[in-house]
């Protein structure tokens, strides 16, 4: 468990529509209170949409549930493996607008923790497996590990936050 670290400028485009935000309908009278009852509901959108997110993936979570508290997801659930929960981690760190993951996930069967490492502008996966592991032809370890999210090695961008495993 821990709180991890993301740019809240990177990342799939899921959060922040104000015009979603905006269709929320708010009967209290004070302008304090509807502005905060606006921030929640835009919050509990935000929380469904990562879940959604998670589940599209096709990741196994029980009980999954996820909060929003500004660029903060908090994130609940039981997965098998570490590197299942890592990958729940990345999916929703790596969505726009958010900047930090506090992980709550439980884990049934432990397994060495990858290296989080994040994309920087020139970066390509031969280059990072270069770097990580000293042998660019490596570069499909970090592919494999970071599946489903990335669908082809050539996709990959600056402020996105990969898994790199131990070999």
């Amino acid at each position: 468990m821990g709180l991890f670290s993301f740019l809240k400028s990177a990342g799939a485009k899921l959060l922040g529509n104000k015009a979603a935000e905006n269709d929320v309908k708010v009967e209290a009278p004070a302008p304090g209170a509807a502005m905060e009852a606006l921030k929640e509901a835009a919050e509990k959108n935000k929380a469904a949409a990562l879940v959604a997110q998670v589940v599209s993936h096709g990741i196994p979570v029980e009980n999954l549930d996820i909060v929003v508290d500004d660029e903060t997801a908090t994130v609940y659930g039981q997965v098998e493996s570490t590197s299942l929960k890592e990958k729940v981690i990345l999916i929703v760190g790596n969505t726009e607008g958010i900047a930090s993951v506090d992980d709550r996930i439980s884990v049934v069967n432990d397994e060495p923790e990858a290296t989080f490492y994040t994309v920087q502008e020139g970066d390509s996966l031969s280059k990072i497996a270069k770097e990580q592991y000293g042998d660019m032809m490596k570069y499909p370890v970090i592919f494999e590990a970071n599946k489903p999210m990335l669908t082809s090695p050539d996709l990959i961008y600056p402020g996105q936050v990969l898994r790199i495993p131990a070999l």
